[in-house]
């Protein structure tokens, strides 16, 4: 047994360059700068975030209009059987993230504030 019985019978003969990096021009370019994109409902977004919950009855009624789960989902059913499923359509709300956030944000002060039971409107 022998080395050549183990090696390749045609070798691929492997080239090696070196590849410069690209020389600095002589003007300096920037960056290109992201697209300013107008959002027509920021200022809305805004505004229900800036809502602040500094009274009991204000916290209590955001807790009754602002439902814990999306009410939209839902299981069709007909003779027992289940047709389809109608999924959570909230998330298609565009405000839905700042909703959420005011509904959060009157339970913790009926909590933390009043410190009355919030497992109502869980």
């Amino acid at each position: 047994m022998s080395v050549s019985d183990f090696t390749t019978k045609n070798p691929i003969l492997t080239k090696w360059f070196w590849i410069e990096p690209k020389q600095p021009s002589s003007t300096p370019t920037q960056p290109p700068q992201p697209k300013k994109r107008f959002d027509l409902l920021k200022p809305m977004k805004r505004w229900i975030d800036g809502i602040e919950v500094h009274n009991p009855q204000l916290a209590h009624l955001i807790c009754n209009l602002i439902p814990a789960q999306c009410p939209f989902e839902r299981d069709i059913n007909l003779f027992g059987h289940t047709l389809f499923h109608i999924p959570p359509l909230c998330k298609l709300n565009p405000f839905y993230d700042e909703v959420v956030g005011l509904r959060f944000r009157a339970l913790c002060y009926l909590a933390d504030e009043c410190g009355e039971d919030i497992s109502a409107y869980c």
